[in-house]
């Protein structure tokens, strides 16, 4: 029987991980089909990151899988999508408590709109394959591809 090449536990020859530590066992036959993302096409992944509502969740499973890592328009839109969606939550957690008290209430609806027509037009320009680099958030998601990148080792 081999060995954990991490923590040196013994594993079963046809592990694939090992069920101490959890690292990946080289030479495991892992079977077909584990990586969801595998059927993914990169233009459907940057769609989904616009989802409203849901797009957050997209986006970090997309910058936290290794299928999308080297592609930097896919990354980008994953990141300008949870930009958008931290926009939101600045608007509805933070605003929202700060402007119920004021005739300034009223603008919380307006700009809730805006993020949410924002969302769906970046949907269907991403969808059309035009990209979109939104003003503050687009230059946000711009900076965190390249620091991604240069983090990278070579």
């Amino acid at each position: 029987m081999p060995f954990c090449t991490h923590c040196g536990t013994q594993v079963q020859s046809t592990a694939a991980f090992c069920q101490s530590c959890g690292t990946a066992q080289p030479g495991a036959d892992t079977p077909a089909g584990t990586d969801p993302l595998a059927s993914l096409k990169p233009r459907n992944a940057a769609i989904l990151c616009y989802l409203p509502w849901l797009g957050w969740i997209m986006s970090l499973v997309i910058l936290s899988t290794r299928r999308f890592q080297s592609n930097r328009l896919v990354r980008f839109h994953a990141f300008q999508g949870l930009y958008l969606f931290v926009a939101w939550m600045i608007v509805d957690i933070a605003l929202e408590p700060v402007l119920r008290v004021s005739w300034l209430r009223r603008i919380i609806p307006i700009l809730e709109l805006g993020l949410l027509a924002t969302g769906i037009l970046m949907l269907v320009k991403t969808s059309a394959d035009q990209l979109i680099r939104l003003p503050i958030v687009g230059e946000m998601a711009d900076r965190s591809v390249n620091e991604q990148n240069n983090s990278r080792p070579s």
